[in-house]
């Protein structure tokens, strides 16, 4: 049996726990009916949201594009490439390969399931998709479907503990044949697939607010959020329950419906994120040290070369000085790396001419600063 009739017979087993799995995850979605295969493209929310496209899929069975990291988790690793196939994306790279491996499905019969945002979203808010989005969809001779998920941000945050009790919906936003895709410029293709797949957590709440459950729902929130509004210290804020607060004194609180209290700096999640963003890019705020913006212990720096093979280059420290990186010894000035990003909350991946590392952190230090700080760096800021 070749690998594509065994994904076939493995995704019709899994169809058959369907109806459970729409009940455990209180999903409601439309059918995707399309003829022929499909470059399916959604947004990306929440670590479940392969698991809800395949559900909302049904018996049409698809290839979908994950973070190369995958592919190194040695047994878990194996055991997903064998039931079901998935197709690499290095976040931090150009994308040329994965690319590559889609049109090669496609141009089999087989259809594509993208998250072409590259990443889930961190504030509840979708970002720009991948430019080669729209370069993929205008070289496939394949529908191009986009689906928006709603409510799996609340649902199950990126940064969160544990996922909450509440609502998701899966809509189709668009169907589009071949033909005109074609006609369409790279640039207007991903803009219509922007405006097709973004999605605001907060924007649907204020207009039909649902609750989302948990006793925890404030914790680990400092995988978000770095930076506190009352003392301007990075790393001070900390979280229990649905508590959020800081050595200093500043104290709030986390609802069911995502908002903070009334008495809050911010109201929601996304406006505290996009205030702390630009008090890095002003560079107002306090330095842990004289000379370190930043820093965290218990880091281990690693090279992942070909075949997912990962070499353990040292563990240490990750440390933000005003002009460079320097993590566990390794010294980054911005022009030097071509590309960053996270996966899930406690990796960070960039490139430096050919050469891709990893920086992975275990005791919950938050990461995202030091990409904010990069990527303001490479878009101009002080």
């Amino acid at each position: 049996m070749d690998d594509h009739a065994r994904y076939l017979r493995i995704w019709r087993v899994l169809q058959a726990a369907r109806p459970f799995l729409l009940r455990f995850f209180r999903f409601s979605c439309e059918p995707i009916q399309a003829e022929g295969p499909i470059l399916l493209v959604c947004n990306h929310a929440s670590a479940r949201d392969p698991i809800l496209l395949a559900l909302a899929l049904g018996k049409r069975q698809a290839y979908f594009v994950a973070s190369e990291h995958l592919f190194r988790k040695g047994l878990l690793s194996r055991a997903l490439q064998w039931l079901v196939g998935i197709i690499p994306r290095c976040k931090g790279d150009s994308g040329v390969e994965t690319a590559r491996l889609c049109l090669k499905h496609l141009r089999a019969g087989h259809s594509i399931c993208l998250f072409a945002e590259g990443e889930a979203s961190w504030d509840g808010k979708s970002i720009p998709v991948v430019p080669g989005t729209g370069t993929l969809a205008r070289m496939m001779d394949a529908a191009l479907v986009t689906y928006r998920l709603e409510g799996a941000y609340l649902a199950d945050p990126r940064w969160a503990k544990k996922p909450r009790k509440g609502p998701v919906r899966g809509r189709v936003a668009g169907i589009y044949q071949p033909a005109p895709l074609k006609q369409m410029t790279t640039g207007q293709l991903n803009a219509l697939i922007d405006r097709d797949i973004g999605e605001d957590a907060w924007a649907r709440q204020a207009e039909n607010p649902a609750p989302y459950r948990s006793r925890h729902l404030a914790e680990c929130l400092e995988r978000l959020l770095y930076l506190c509004p009352k003392c301007k210290r990075v790393g001070t804020l900390k979280s229990k329950g649905d508590r959020f607060f800081c050595a200093c004194g500043l104290e709030t609180r986390l609802t069911p419906t995502g908002f903070f209290p009334h008495d809050a700096p911010f109201p929601t999640l996304a406006q505290w994120d996009a205030w702390q963003k630009e008090q890095l890019r002003r560079r107002n705020f306090a330095p842990q040290e004289r000379e370190i913006l930043f820093r965290d212990e218990g880091m281990t720096l690693s090279r992942i070369e070909d075949a997912h093979r990962q070499v353990c280059l040292g563990s240490g420290s990750i440390l933000q000085y005003a002009d460079h990186l320097e993590a566990v010894g390794k010294i980054l000035y911005p022009d030097a790396v071509q590309a960053m990003a996270m996966t899930r909350h406690n990796v960070l991946l960039f490139s430096v001419g050919e050469a891709y590392y990893e920086v992975r952190c275990q005791n919950g230090a938050n990461l995202r600063k030091y990409l904010d700080w990069w990527t303001a760096k490479k878009t101009g800021g002080r």
